[in-house]
């Protein structure tokens, strides 16, 4: 997520570096405009790196999947419950700001263009929707494991576990192929950048 947001804001910058244009023969050009909308859409992608990180941490601070890991370690049902509420509320919030840059990067592929770029959006866009797939999973698997955890009942124990772990892969590689959409994006935005320094 986070390559996402650096890579469009540099799209941003380059596309407000263009000049609009457009004359009584030909469609105006709403290269700028749509450097606006993609500078909306950073906005609401930096919120999600916020988010990401409060759920993932960092070296200075555990963030909550360590705490889930640490509660599910210890059989604890009440903390079990507690962080996967809060992480509910983490991806909820996440999607909404995601669902927002979607939004943004669709009005501005809506716009006059030039084709590299509507490509670049179009990449980026599938990217974040992959994205928002990986999150649905791992909300389905934060509230089967609030919902159902019983460290007292063996069997239903093991059951939402393996529920968790299962949803928790499914996450993993459904952002994996975000990833490779957001490389695939990225490496077209490089080639952009070298078509337009050998002219």
């Amino acid at each position: 997520m986070v390559s996402v947001a650096l890579t469009l804001l540099f799209i941003s910058t380059m596309i407000g570096c263009k000049s609009s244009g457009g004359g009584l023969l030909g469609p105006v050009d709403e290269t700028d405009a749509a450097g606006e909308k993609i500078k909306l859409a950073n906005v609401e992608l930096t919120k999600i790196k916020e988010l990401y990180l409060q759920n993932e941490g960092d070296e200075e601070n555990a963030g909550k999947r360590q705490e889930l890991l640490k509660a599910l370690d210890s059989n604890n049902k009440e903390q079990v419950r507690k962080v996967t509420g809060e992480i509910i509320l983490l991806i909820d919030e996440g999607t909404e700001h995601g669902r927002n840059a979607i939004d943004m990067i669709q009005q501005a592929r809506d716009m006059q263009i030039n084709a590299d770029y509507q490509e670049y959006l179009r990449l980026k866009e599938e990217s974040l929707k992959k994205q928002l797939e990986a999150f649905a999973k791992y909300r389905l698997a934060a509230i089967s494991l609030r919902d159902n955890y019983d460290p007292q009942n063996t069997g239903n124990k093991d059951r939402v576990t393996a529920i968790f772990e299962e949803q928790s892969k499914s996450y993993r590689e459904i952002m994996e192929k975000a990833r490779d959409n957001s490389s695939q994006a990225n490496e077209l935005y490089r080639e952009v950048q070298l078509k337009h320094q050998s002219k």
